[in-house]
């Protein structure tokens, strides 16, 4: 059974089948919200990052919200591949104090922790990524407006209800309670420290754009990882307009965006098939389908049937967690084997780029 399957929207499929897959021919590479579903993209981290796409030597936009934020600033840094592996050891050991009478854990014990885990992960190494030759990274947050503009046990439930209801109307609708918020590394040879021009274009929803910089690049990845009611808003990043800032994946879940047509093709490791635009169109079947603004897109995902062979039938999750409770090393055994597995997702790639069979590729 194949582990991997290849797809591509009609621009992105009519190159491959002329001329297969080089290096330079992808200039954006997106990374997906998703919690530990991301972890299964490791050993595909680390092949495009470590062997792959070094041999272009070309400019390249990392684009990420939630984990795949973490996993896009990892690949800016020096020896990505040992970087890759310690964030998979790290994710997969988190383990947090849940209190007497309560069954999880609060959300300032959560955000605590993992501002303490963000700090000895990439703490000294922030040049790497801000100045990078090659790699140019964005982090998408997402902020909140309005009521939605300070955290509170009242007000955070009640504006997010709102924001539901407005999403499910229109997506753009939810722009009155949520905007994206991209902070991006500083554009090459700039002298007055502007962010990097956005490799896509914004006008699908209410966007502004920050630039990411020694002092805010820590919190402004935080943030882009915290889940409403798991972690505690950030509030008040420097730099970025006042407010309580949330996770990327609220209003790009799976970052479908509109790719700028000037940068290549985008090249997506991704742990389903499907892109959907936020957080709240998950239960929105109609959002899941592909648009115009994937068809420069190759998406690698894992094949469904080989997904239902790893432990408990699926992908890492956060389910997972009340599912072990304190059973950890149970939860890290299952999650280690599912990682060791996904090392095949990687194994068929590079045997596919060596001889890029177009069938293989199907429509997105």
């Amino acid at each position: 059974m194949r582990a991997l399957r290849i797809y591509a929207g009609p621009v992105a499929l009519a190159h491959v089948r002329r001329n297969g897959l080089q290096p330079t021919d992808v200039g954006i590479i997106p990374g997906a919200a998703g919690g530990p579903k991301g972890l299964i993209l490791g050993p595909l981290d680390r092949f495009v990052f470590g062997e792959w796409l070094p041999r272009g030597g070309h400019a390249v936009d990392l684009v990420g919200a939630s984990i795949g934020a973490w996993r896009m600033a990892t690949a800016c840094l020096d020896d990505a591949v040992a970087a890759f592996e310690r964030l998979e050891r790290d994710y997969i050991a988190q383990d947090y104090v849940v209190e007497p009478g309560r069954q999880r854990p609060t959300p300032a014990h959560v955000s605590a922790a993992f501002a303490a885990n963000l700090q000895a992960f990439f703490g000294g190494r922030l040049s790497q990524i801000l100045h990078h030759p090659r790699y140019r990274v964005h982090i998408v947050t997402a902020r909140g407006r309005h009521v939605l503009g300070h955290e509170g046990r009242w007000r955070t439930p009640i504006g997010y209800a709102g924001a539901f209801l407005a999403n499910a109307l229109r997506r753009r609708a939810m722009g009155a309670w949520l905007e994206r918020v991209v902070f991006s590394v500083p554009e090459a040879g700039s002298t007055t420290g502007g962010a990097a021009p956005l490799p896509f274009d914004p006008a699908d929803y209410r966007t502004r754009q920050v630039a990411l910089r020694e002092d805010n690049f820590m919190p402004a990845l935080q943030a882009s990882c915290s889940i409403p009611f798991v972690l505690q808003a950030v509030h008040h990043i420097p730099g970025a307009p006042p407010g309580a800032y949330w996770d990327g994946g609220i209003t790009d879940y799976h970052l479908h965006l509109r790719w700028r047509a000037d940068r290549g093709l985008v090249l997506y490791p991704h742990f389903q098939r499907h892109v959907i635009p936020g957080w709240l169109d998950k239960g929105l079947r109609w959002r899941h389908k592909p648009t115009a603004a994937l068809e420069r897109t190759i998406v690698l995902a894992p094949d469904p049937d080989w997904v239902r062979r790893l432990p408990n039938g699926k992908l890492p999750d956060r389910t997972d967690f009340p599912r072990y409770g304190h059973r950890l090393s149970e939860r890290m055994r299952a999650w280690q084997t599912a990682v060791r597995e996904a090392q095949r997702l990687a194994d068929e790639f590079a045997a596919w780029l060596e001889r890029p069979d177009p069938a293989r590729v199907e429509p997105l």
